[in-house]
């Protein structure tokens, strides 16, 4: 790293992208922080007009600042879509500066927006990592984390109700067949009482024939000749009258 005066209010030390430009003084607003250099590229040149970097500071559309040579202190400062300082181009000049936007508090990463060309080229591709955009990523993940949640939690009080629901009908089936069961019970119960019934009713019935019957054979017996009849019209022994 280059060398810095201790009284610049800045310092070259390690960011998240890589090495960063970091306040080390309170910078009011409207301080020019840095020049932005380098050698001057003349665009016409075919020389010129074939080097690439990441460093190149386009002052118009002939000249440029080739911003890559060490002792450009600038270039250490990183794009930021929410930046704290900005680039103040002096084509005629063809000098650039960057300066403060806001107060910039000691210990605070410097940093200015590169440009929306710069931008889609260099950092659209990897994704910026500026806090800007690290919120916003960090918000869109908590917010997918909780729409997962949110879906998950839908998911759990559907398959409860419908194991609920489930549980009901096969409760309600046990109660049919219970029930089901327990009047066929009743039927075959019902249907020994009255053979029961009839039974006895048969027997009583025999009863009663068996003692009219008893007199009606005493009749017939005395009425035939030939076979004597007891006292009470019971049929004696053949060879007792013999």
């Amino acid at each position: 790293m280059p060398a810095i005066s201790p009284n610049k209010p800045y310092r070259v030390g390690r960011s998240k992208t890589g090495l960063g430009l970091f306040a080390t003084k309170p910078i009011k607003k409207g301080t020019k922080i840095v020049r932005y250099f380098g050698p001057l590229l003349d665009c016409r040149k075919k020389k010129d007009d074939a080097i690439e970097n990441k460093y190149l500071f386009q002052l118009n559309n002939r000249w440029t600042i080739d911003g890559s040579v060490r002792e450009n202190i600038a270039r250490y400062i990183n794009h930021a879509c929410r930046p704290n300082a900005e680039s103040d181009v002096r084509p005629r000049k063809r000098k650039v500066y960057i300066r403060a936007i806001k107060k910039i508090e000691p210990g605070e990463e410097i940093n200015y927006d590169y440009g929306t060309d710069y931008f889609k080229e260099y950092l659209k591709p990897i994704g910026c990592k500026c806090d800007a955009c690290e919120k916003k990523r960090k918000k869109k993940r908590a917010e997918a984390r909780a729409e997962r949640l949110r879906l998950k939690e839908k998911a759990e009080r559907k398959a409860k109700k419908k194991a609920e629901k489930l549980a009901k009908e096969r409760a309600e089936l046990r109660a049919k067949a219970k029930q089901k069961a327990k009047q066929k019970l009743n039927g075959k119960a019902n249907g020994v009482h009255l053979n029961s019934v009839h039974l006895n009713d048969n027997s009583l019935n025999g009863n009663s024939l068996n003692g009219h019957g008893a007199k009606s054979a005493r009749k017939v017996l005395a009425a035939t000749p030939g076979i004597p009849v007891g006292p009470k019209g019971e049929r004696g022994e053949i060879g007792a009258s013999v």
